[in-house]
Formats: C-alpha cells, structure tokens, sequence
C-alpha cells in the first residue's frame, strides 16, 4: 500500500486543481445560487469535464472509459472539493456508473456507461426514505405485473435527482421493510409516467430532490442486478460512494485549513499577526493531525478499491466516520478563527460550513458509521 501519489496521479492532480482555480472556483456555486439556477450547475462546466475525462475515470476501456481506477476519481473528487464546484460526478459517475458496472447486464453496461463517459446521461441513485440513512429501510414496492414491475413509494434526498435522465431505484420486491433479502434495484426513466421529481433547496446548494413513484410501470430489461438480492450490489456501491464522498470531503478540509492558515498569516489584532497567538497555533497544529489522519483513511481505502478489495465496508466506515467529524470541527474553526466577517456571505469560508453540514449526513453520519464498523468488527 501507498500512500504517495505516483507520477501519472500527481500529473492529474495538477491539472485538475489547475482547472477547477481557474474554470471552477467558489465564485460559480455562488453565481448558480444567486441566478436561482434552475439546473443547480454549469452544463458547460460539466462537458469540459468530460471532455477531459472525469467521466471516465472508472469505467473500463470496453465501455468507451479510461481505466485510470478509483486512485484518479479521488484526486478529481478531492480537487471538485476544494472549489464546491457543483457537477454530476457523484450522482452519476460515482454511485450510478459503480451500481452498472457492478450489477449491470452486458446489454445494460454498453448502453449506459458509453453514455456517462460522453457526458449523454446524467443519472441519480433514489434511495433514502427517511431523515437518517438507513439502506434497508426500504418502503417502496416493485410488484410483478404482466412483463414488467410496477413501483409505488416515494424518496427523499436524491442527489441530482431533477436533472437526471434516469433513477436508479431502490425498491423493495419481498420480504420485511427492514430486510436486505427482497430489495431490488430498477433504472426508471425521470419523465415516465407517474414519477412526480420535485428539487429539494438545500442549504449548501448542491443539487437533491424529493422523486414519487405512483404506479410506474417498467418492464423486466429494467431490473439491475439479480431480483430480491439487489442489496448485495447496493452496498458496494454505497461503501465505494462513502469513500468518494470522504474523499471530496477531505478537499472541503484542505481547503479551509489552508484559507484559516492563510488569514493567521495576514489578520492582525493588538498590533501582531494572530498567527502568533500560541491558543491559535495549537488549534491549527491539531487540525493539521486531523488532516493527515484523514489523508491516510481515504488513501488506504482508495488503494483498497483498486487492489484486493479486501475490508472495504470497514474502510469505507472509518473514511466516512472520521470525514463526518474532522470536516464539522474544521469547517466550525474556519468560521470562529474568520471572527465576524466569517458569518458573512460576502466571505467563502461559510459556504464550506454549509457543505459540510450536509456531506455529514450523505451515506451515513458519523455515529451511523462508528455503529457500523463496531458490528463489522463483531463487537
């Protein structure tokens, strides 16, 4: 395992900060919140995306990807993070293209993933059914009729979920509403006949949606993966969505410990720099750890996803917990260690406080995941 970036990933690295300072800083999410966007993001933005391949980082070379692996997806996801930019990547590319790829038919994966690396298919994973993530809590029905399913329910916080072209949805087709025996996943088109798409405004800006499910009907081509054991796929895709979301969240971190850096350097109070303030220094000292411990967490498993896929739901857990808890103490410091002028729009730094309110809760919260790894660990 390593945890220094090789030659190509550096190279990558470099290029897509560069891109992101330049074509995508904090100043677009601010313009598409302020023009009351009605996509939430640039579609002009997310097609030179995939033209530089973002898209295809994960999706192998038979499907029109680049098989870079899910080492070049962090560095893409780390660096969008840094900048908020608002695109399609987790939505579509890294839940979406990972559930097709995983669970999907030979049919199924040439027609979508060539789609998502041209950028053609903007896709949404509806999943959550309650406040809390909870993957098995699954209300939604999917019952035979004729040569297809009809699905009732309704879900909540679906990233991306107004501007896709098609759901992925989680329903279930046997079995309790807790079981994960009996849930199956169907791909929906979002303009079909009875699927009501509403946007959730959220407080960070980035795209969700409320998606109802009124007696849609879809036919048997629809079912991804194999019927009532869809949750063997689903997990996979969420540990490896946990890990890219830590992995953005990591960014966010970054980048507000280096603007707090910044501002101790230039910020002065009683005719010195605040910088040299020893409580200030300590405080900083503590994040920069904090940083470090999470680089570790999210490179190891990031390694994992590309090597022996071994322990990836505890790694994914640990990324995600550990994420959860270093981006909400960071992201309250960037705005205390900013003073007043930090609880102002007209300052950045505040809508990193808001991302990070809302990453928290995505896939899982902190006590969600410690609760988790303890019985994976089988305590």
């Amino acid at each position: 395992m390593s945890m220094v970036l090789n030659e190509d990933q550096m190279m990558l690295k470099d290029a897509v900060r560069g891109y992101c300072l330049t074509n995508a800083p904090v100043s677009v999410l601010r313009y598409l919140r302020d023009q009351q966007s009605e996509d939430g993001f640039s579609r002009e933005l997310w097609r030179q995306m995939v033209d530089l391949g973002w898209a295809g980082m994960t999706i192998p070379e038979q499907y029109d990807g680049f098989g870079f692996g899910y080492g070049g997806l962090e560095i893409v996801l780390e660096e969008t993070g840094r900048t908020l930019v608002p695109t399609p990547l987790v939505s579509t590319v890294l839940l979406c293209a990972t559930a097709i790829n995983l669970g999907g038919s030979e049919e199924q994966k040439s027609a979508l993933l060539p789609a998502i690396v041209k950028g053609e298919l903007i896709m949404a994973l509806a999943l959550e059914e309650t406040p809390f993530h909870n993957p098995t809590r699954i209300a939604t029905t999917a019952r035979p009729q004729g040569a297809g399913y009809v699905l009732n329910g309704s879900k909540q916080l679906v990233i991306d979920g107004h501007i896709a072209d098609k759901l992925i949805v989680v329903a279930r087709t046997a079995g309790g509403q807790d079981d994960k025996e009996g849930i199956s996943l169907f791909m929906v088109d979002r303009t079909a006949t009875g699927v009501d798409v509403r946007r959730t405004l959220m407080v960070d800006s980035r795209n969700a949606a409320h998606v109802t499910l009124n007696n849609v009907q879809v036919d048997e081509e629809a079912l991804l993966g194999d019927l009532h054991n869809g949750f063997i796929v689903l997990e996979k895709t969420l540990d490896i969505g946990r890990i890219g979301l830590a992995a953005e969240m990591l960014g966010n971190a970054q980048e507000v410990f280096d603007r707090i850096i910044d501002y101790l350097k230039q910020r002065e109070q009683f005719g010195v720099l605040i910088g040299s303030f020893q409580g200030l220094q300590h405080r900083a000292a503590h994040m920069y750890s904090e940083l470090e411990l999470c680089r570790s967490a999210v490179r190891r498993a990031f390694d994992e996803l590309d090597g022996a896929q071994e322990d990836i739901p505890i790694l994914a857990s640990i990324a995600k917990a550990k994420l959860s808890e270093v981006l909400c103490n960071i992201s309250n410091e960037g705005v205390q260690m900013h003073g007043g002028i930090g609880m102002t729009d007209e300052f950045d730094i505040g809508f990193y406080l808001k991302r990070a309110r809302v990453a928290q809760v995505l896939l899982g919260d902190a006590t969600f995941h410690r609760d988790r790894y303890a019985t994976l660990s089988g305590f």
